[in-house]
């Protein structure tokens, strides 16, 4: 599908800024909720609904859109290769942020949500990286996300589950890149955090619901310029939704999904915060084999960046090269960038420039992952938050 007109772009682009960089409150009139039958607000009281435990998850109904909540993504990498064994990374993302709970225009031109979209292909042979984006708004069918099933998309972008509501269905394609992917669970969704509350702070209800489909058996067809794949390999998922996340002293974050050759997997993430420091509300998880979890608290692990690599574009610095130290499991990891440059400059839809691509995996164990890093140039992803 072709692209939309730049000036209808810039418009919701000064939209979605003015409703990521507003540490207010959202602005609610007084009238019903997204849901009919939720009691009316108050004139002053925050519309969107905060996270706080218990949550009881259920799938695949919690793979859908959670309307009652501001801020919401769904998040797919992964690593493939063919079977000459030529390698590539992917990513797709889809976010959801509420403008307005309970718009007073009931016309479908009215916004009560915007979306964006980040899509990317690493070629680790050929040292390529290309990335894409889309900014839209709900109401309309340029993009939505279904409630009552999962279907999330953004113009011809798209994840959804099959019609027996196990496999992951991934589309998208831009100029000179494409996939379709079919995404096989491998593991039963890993509640992350206390029993998948995510706390983001000190600030209570300051925190996430937050899962993760750790192993995904993968395959389908990836195509790069005029070269058109089969490819098979292992992909993640994420899904979180809340209403607010970074605070105040919280610069940005990194993120690690790692699947190891042993069959188990492992995510870490570290906020880090304006002093240098890492925030105590970071954390992470071991995934046995069988699934079976662990939970890393701050404490449990220490990332320490080893080499950097400095965008020619951004100018930001980036550490391309982590020590991991798991004491709780015995290993030492080394884990490197398998490109350097995989830096996503999105100014056409949440205007965050941020690091996000495939990674090696050495040392006490093997395997392949990917890593995300905000904050290292200007705004994080989450200052919106």
């Amino acid at each position: 599908m072709g692209r939309r007109p730049r000036g209808r772009a810039i418009h919701l682009l000064i939209l979605i800024c003015l409703v990521w960089g507003s540490a207010a409150p959202a602005r609610t009139n007084g009238s019903a909720a997204f849901s009919p039958q939720k009691p009316q607000k108050l004139k002053n009281e925050d519309p969107w609904k905060k996270v706080f435990p218990p949550y009881t998850f259920e799938f695949p109904r919690d793979h859908g859109a959670h309307p009652d909540y501001k801020i919401e993504w769904w998040y797919y990498t992964g690593n493939l290769a063919t079977r000459e064994g030529r390698r590539f990374g992917y990513q797709l993302t889809f976010f959801r942020v509420g403008v307005e709970s309970a718009p007073v225009n009931p016309s479908r031109w009215a916004v009560r949500d915007l979306y964006t979209a980040h899509f990317a292909i690493t070629d680790l042979d050929g040292k390529r990286f290309r990335h894409a984006e889309k900014l839209n708004r709900a109401g309309i069918g340029w993009a939505g996300a279904e409630v009552e099933r999962y279907r999330v998309w953004n113009e011809d972008w798209e994840a959804r589950l099959d019609e027996k509501g196990s496999r992951h269905l991934l589309r998208a394609s831009d100029e000179g890149m494409k996939i379709d992917l079919r995404l096989d669970p491998t593991k039963p969704a890993v509640l992350q955090g206390e029993n998948g509350v995510s706390q983001k702070g000190k600030t209570p209800g300051n925190a996430s619901h937050y899962y993760s489909l750790t192993r995904l058996a993968t395959k389908g067809i990836l195509q790069l310029g005029e070269e058109r794949f089969e490819v098979e390999g292992v992909s993640w998922m994420d899904h979180e939704f809340g209403t607010s996340f970074l605070e105040k002293g919280q610069k940005g974050w990194d993120w690690l999904s790692i699947q190891l050759e042993d069959g188990t997997d492992l995510m870490l993430y570290q906020f880090r915060r304006d002093d240098g420091a890492t925030d105590p509300h970071s954390n992470g998880v071991w995934v046995a084999r069988d699934g079976r979890t662990t939970r890393l608290r701050a404490d449990q692990f220490r990332l320490t960046p080893l080499a950097f690599w400095r965008s020619p574009a951004s100018g930001a610095a980036y550490p391309i090269r982590w020590q991991i130290e798991l004491p709780t499991l015995g290993w030492r990891l080394t884990v490197r960038a398998a490109v350097d440059s995989q830096e996503l400059q999105t100014n056409e839809s949440t205007r965050v420039t941020y690091w996000e691509g495939a990674i090696v995996v050495e040392g006490d164990r093997q395997g392949r992952g990917y890593l995300e890093m905000t904050g290292y140039a200007g705004a994080a992803m989450g200052a919106f938050r």
